[in-house]
């Protein structure tokens, strides 16, 4: 075991699902600190966005892989194929979710709204894109719990700092976009942004949780978890980032992302 595992064991215990509520505390107070960012940094430059969100994604694609997929074929006794279904069912239910809750980026405009008087519409796409946002912060939350579930804090610490780390950008994207879709008051804005990753704890705590009581369902949960987030990269965050003639920063965001994941996936594996 390593410093850090020690460290963390010494601090939450040994009960993984106690372990899965630390991992959900972590992640969600890392949104926060992003959220809050808005209040000193109000008017960050498209570019510089796009530039940490392609970080975020870079972070998200690798932890899939190396705290996830990797992980969820060696629990599944080397056999992929508990891992793919789990996978193809967490990338039905994310595009099942964006058929009831429009892109972001439409939420954000109020375009599908054209009937509506403009304060009605800006406010309704401001809820619905809260909504929108907390459902694609799930499978964050919940893959978190899922690796500390699994016991094995080789994989399960390295991906709770990944996705904290990519929380940060994440939580001050969606401060940002509540501020463009109508929400001018920038503190409303960043508790909109906080709200947003507040699902990923009692998410977490689920998953470590169900684990449990349903070992055999560990390769599923582990699939769903990465479907789910490799979804959420290639349907939103990627066209997001490339929309805007930031593709060259955004793509360099992204190899800085995977970079990073993986130099933690080594040094704390």
């Amino acid at each position: 075991m390593t410093t850090v595992q020690e460290l963390f064991v010494s601090i939450a215990g040994t009960n993984p699902v106690v372990h899965g509520l630390v991992g959900g505390l972590v992640i969600a107070f890392l949104n926060m600190l992003g959220a809050l960012l808005i209040l000193v940094w109000r008017n960050p430059s498209k570019r510089s966005l796009d530039g940490l969100l392609g970080f975020a994604a870079g972070v998200m694609l690798a932890a899939s892989f190396t705290s996830l997929i990797l992980p969820g074929i060696e629990a599944a006794g080397g056999n992929p194929v508990p891992v793919l279904v789990g996978f193809l069912i967490g990338v039905f239910v994310l595009d099942q979710a964006d058929l009831w809750i429009p892109h972001v980026h439409i939420l954000v405009t109020g375009k599908t709204r054209i009937d509506a008087p403009e304060t009605e519409k800006k406010m309704a796409s401001v809820i619905l894109f809260i909504v929108a946002i907390t459902i694609h912060n799930m499978p964050e939350g919940l893959a978190v719990g899922v690796g500390f579930g699994s016991g094995d804090l080789n994989t399960a610490i390295p991906l709770m700092l990944a996705i904290g780390i990519q929380n940060i950008p994440e939580g001050l994207a969606v401060s940002i976009a509540a501020v463009n879709a109508g929400l001018r008051n920038t503190t409303y804005a960043t508790l909109a942004g906080i709200r947003a990753g507040l699902v990923e704890i009692p998410l977490a705590i689920f998953g470590a949780w169900a684990i449990q009581y349903a070992e055999a369902l560990l390769p599923y949960a582990m699939g769903f978890a990465a479907g789910a987030m490799l979804f959420v990269i290639s349907d939103e965050i990627v066209p997001e980032t490339h929309a805007n003639g930031n593709e060259r920063i955004a793509t360099f965001g992204t190899m800085v992302g995977v970079v990073v994941m993986l130099y933690l996936d080594v040094t704390l594996g």
